[in-house]
């Protein structure tokens, strides 16, 4: 999202470089939505791979779609609204493929829950777009759980992709989390870091206490604070899947290497009772 028009504007070269090099790292997945930069940060990104085709089969790519925003790139658009019908989904895909310069998206998530859903006519332009190739997995994004539960009955859903952070602990007790394991799916968190907040300069007490218990762990851990919070997240035997929104090289190594952070039961919890002020009751 913070790659194009809406981050950085990063150029093609630019695009180029960022890629091979998650790609160097190992980081091969890249999480699009059709509306980031205004309709216009797909096509960014696919012309490097129109131009250099060899890109293409190292990566997996996440796309999402089902939200109509009002925008100069969408003039039909008169109104923000959320639209998972058949006929929306299937040109909304046709067109992510055609911006991406790809014959196939690995991934595609219902960006935003659609009040008018039917599960039915979504499962079956699920099953078309199967057939044809042009979608391999299908998910959701911000579904609760029993919108993630009408649809996946229909359909075999892989994720729900929600906000999840310690500033954003909802998934723990509204019975997300649970779902995921119950079905085995693996969730994403988008703003994993709670949107930066907690390394800004800041008055707020729950940002003041989270830094201080996670100080004390980083400086056991020899890491970084944002390294401490993914590992936080990892923790969670749902098996959280961090989006990363950063543009910066950096981050992204450090990040990877939380992989290898290990923290203890006690410690999650440490760093759980500073974000609510309080012990668990």
């Amino acid at each position: 999202m913070r790659l194009g028009t809406w981050g950085v504007s990063f150029n093609s070269s630019q695009y180029e470089s960022f890629i091979n090099a998650c790609l160097d790292m190992g980081i091969n997945t890249f999480d699009h939505a059709d509306i980031y930069g205004h309709y216009t940060t797909e096509e960014d990104f696919g012309r490097v791979l129109k131009t250099n085709s060899g890109l293409r089969h190292k990566m997996k790519i996440i796309t999402k779609c089902g939200i109509k925003m009002v925008s100069p790139n969408r003039k039909e658009h008169k109104i923000k609204s959320y639209h998972l019908g058949a006929d929306h989904i299937r040109m909304s895909v046709d067109r992510s493929l055609q911006a991406l310069g790809t014959d196939h998206i690995d991934l595609l998530l219902l960006h935003r829950p659609d009040y008018l859903l039917d599960p039915s006519e979504v499962a079956e332009v699920f099953t078309s777009l199967k057939a044809a190739g042009k979608v391999l997995g299908f998910g959701v994004s911000n579904f609760s759980t029993s919108q993630f539960d009408l649809l996946n009955r229909k359909y075999p859903l892989v994720t729900n992709q929600i906000e999840i952070s310690i500033l954003q602990r909802d998934a723990f007790d509204n019975g997300t989390l649970d779902q995921c394991l119950a079905l085995g799916i693996k969730p994403m968190a988008w703003s994993p870091l709670g949107g930066g907040a907690l390394f800004q300069k800041s008055g707020d007490e729950t940002v003041k206490r989270i830094i201080k218990v996670g100080h004390q762990l980083c400086e056991k851990y020899n890491c970084q604070l944002d390294q401490l919070l993914y590992a936080w997240l990892i923790k969670h035997p749902s098996n959280i899947i961090p989006v990363m929104g950063t543009s910066n090289l950096k981050r992204i190594k450090y990040a990877k290497a939380a992989l290898d952070i290990k923290i203890s039961h006690d410690e999650w919890y440490m760093i759980w009772s500073a974000a609510t002020g309080a012990e668990v009751p």
